[in-house]
């Protein structure tokens, strides 16, 4: 994870249409140079947040977005549960997206959530909050931890997709003043 400086700071606010809530630190950038995955905090104004990947790059948003329209989450969901190995592999990534997300904490927060009953939501539910392993709850949530760790299911999706980048003659990100309108 690499800090983020106040011009990635711009581009993440103007790739997200608002200003990050609780930005950690960028997890990956795009081949153009622009964040495409951001770490989030698992500790938001005094509450668990529990999806520490977040896919911040609008060419990647939009082509998940489509693949989620046409049904791919109930299809890798039952694929999920009719494969053992895959649902293994699976389980193994929630686990470690866990241990990714409670590294963060200081242990001041940490002893915090575990005082207000609230560590529980943040040690067993797993990637974008999930506590059943083998549901697919968001497209992009997986995508994101597959750019930054293992996730067999973001490695799928991210198989199905033509172009993982935006093409060099149009590079979405740099296509606007950030302080502008998204495209």
């Amino acid at each position: 994870m690499e800090p983020a400086l106040l011009t990635d700071r711009q581009v993440i606010t103007w790739q997200l249409g608002r200003a990050p809530r609780g930005l950690r630190g960028i997890a990956a950038r795009c081949p153009h140079g622009y964040p495409q995955v951001i770490v989030v905090r698992p500790l938001i104004a005094g509450a668990p947040f529990p999806t520490t990947y977040w896919l911040t790059c609008p060419f990647l948003v939009r082509a998940i977005d489509r693949l989620e329209a046409a049904g791919t989450i109930k299809e890798l969901e039952a694929r999920v549960r009719a494969d053992h190995a895959l649902a293994a592999r699976f389980a193994h990534a929630h686990r470690a997206y866990i241990a990714a997300r409670l590294a963060l904490l200081t242990p001041h927060e940490h002893d915090y959530l575990e005082r207000t009953g609230m560590l529980a939501s943040l040690t067993t539910r797993g990637i974008g909050g999930t506590a059943d392993f083998t549901r697919v709850k968001c497209l992009h949530m997986h995508v994101a931890h597959a750019l930054v760790a293992d996730n067999p299911v973001g490695t799928l999706v991210l198989d199905r997709l033509p172009d993982r980048a935006c093409p060099s003659n149009h590079v979405v990100c740099a296509t606007v003043d950030h302080a502008g309108s998204r495209p």
